[in-house]
């Protein structure tokens, strides 16, 4: 457990952070300095690209593609989770619909039919269905003949900090001056963890969406993924004050919220598209090679063998479980480091040789930690300079610590 995850215990459940003992830190990796964008030069990518959830396979497989405008209209006071009902079925929050297609009634699966802001796609315009499921996806249009995919990027963990954020995306030519999307047809992965810690947690949140529209219209795409800190929000939102059984006692995911970085001001601004759009969020994707999770542990092989298996698994819980499931499924996303000392390499390979790729790329655990950069005795900030390749450069470390005055890091993948 590191010092920013922390669970109230069984005798002091408001007693606030408590004193954590020092981290067993051993430093075996190397940083890796990526090189200001100019622009991409189309380099080739051997690699098949699958994404799975997120993306434009996934709407055009559960949304049919009728040509017409699938904006997302939000209403105006869109219902969102009860913070006083916390013991409701899911009927009693009609703000929260994460249901996957599959699972709804016929009515239900037809787009056409759905009542106006309720469960649309994200805005994305869609081309016919693909004739091979296993051939690559594109957001369309599709691109040229002989013509490649554009490069492809990943964001560590922001935790409300919109301003870094968007000064990194600026030096790294994705973003205009006005915080436009001015890629083309890059690929942008966002690692999870929107929110917590920073001063506006919605605002990242708003950024993204804002970009993954942007860049579809530009032939390029905006993704994210699910991080543990996603699941704490939307679970505080959705459960509150409502008992869970913790490995520390009984908690709640208000409290670990709270504890946890949760700013009041996030939660008094979700609306019910914030909570839409999170609550579909893939938990693990696969791009160019690159095995990409949010958080490093070992854990998303309890939730299936492949990477839709995972995803499907993990939205039903959001859909259909309940408070002690979700938060099980929390904890177990909160797990780290298991990529670390010599098991890590071993580690990795589990991962890979089930779900595929070549090397795992993830956030989560701060870079300070991995290298015990967090320790130093001269109280200056931990220096970050870039990502941080380690166990037998399988793995790359994203999460630049932003929290504690490190770095936001974005990197043109592969990093080398």
């Amino acid at each position: 457990m590191t010092p920013e995850d922390r669970f109230p215990g069984p005798e002091h459940p408001d007693s606030g952070p408590r004193h954590q003992p020092d981290l067993d830190v051993l430093p075996y990796g190397t940083y890796y300095e990526p090189e200001p964008a100019t622009g991409y030069p189309g380099t080739p990518y051997e690699a098949e690209t699958y994404s799975g959830y997120g993306g434009a396979r996934y709407l055009e497989q559960h949304w049919p593609a009728d040509g017409q405008d699938h904006t997302v209209h939000a209403p105006e006071n869109a219902p969102l989770f009860s913070h006083q009902d916390h013991a409701g079925s899911h009927q009693d929050h009609p703000g929260y619909e994460p249901t996957l297609p599959d699972q709804q009634s016929p009515a239900h699966q037809d787009h056409a039919h759905q009542a106006p802001g309720r469960d649309d796609p994200p805005t994305i315009e869609l081309g016919p269905p693909l004739p091979d499921p296993s051939a690559p996806s594109y957001p369309y249009p599709a691109p040229g003949p002989g013509e490649p995919p554009g490069p492809l990027y990943v964001v560590g963990d922001v935790h409300g900090y919109l301003e870094e954020l968007r000064a990194e995306l600026r030096h790294q030519g994705l973003i205009d001056a006005e915080g436009h999307w001015s890629a083309g047809r890059s690929r942008i992965w966002f690692l999870g963890d929107f929110t917590d810690r920073g001063p506006d947690g919605i605002g990242v949140i708003d950024l993204v969406m804002q970009l993954a529209a942007e860049a579809a219209a530009a032939g390029g795409y905006c993704r994210a993924l699910m991080g543990n800190h996603e699941l704490l929000f939307l679970g505080a939102a959705r459960y509150g004050d409502e008992p869970v059984q913790s490995t520390a006692g009984t908690a709640s995911f208000l409290a670990a919220w709270r504890l946890n970085g949760g700013q009041q001001h996030d939660l008094d601004r979700l609306e019910g598209h914030h909570i839409s759009w999170l609550s579909r969020l893939p938990a693990i994707a696969l791009e160019d090679g690159h095995l990409l999770l949010h958080s490093d542990t070992t854990a998303y092989l309890e939730y299936g063998e492949s990477i839709p298996d995972v995803n499907d698994a993990v939205h039903s819980l959001l859909a259909d479980e309940g408070v002690d499931e979700w938060w099980d499924c929390f904890r177990r996303f909160t797990k780290r480091f298991a990529f670390r000392g010599d098991a890590g390499p071993t580690a990795v390979h589990e991962l890979l040789d089930t779900y595929g790729g070549t090397r795992i790329v993830h956030g989560h655990s701060p870079i300070p930690y991995l290298t015990g950069a967090v320790h130093a005795d001269d109280g200056q900030p931990p220096h970050i300079p870039g990502p941080y390749v380690y166990a037998d450069d399988l793995a790359v470390a994203m999460d630049g610590g932003v929290t504690m005055e490190g770095r936001l890091l974005v990197a043109r993948l592969p990093v080398n």
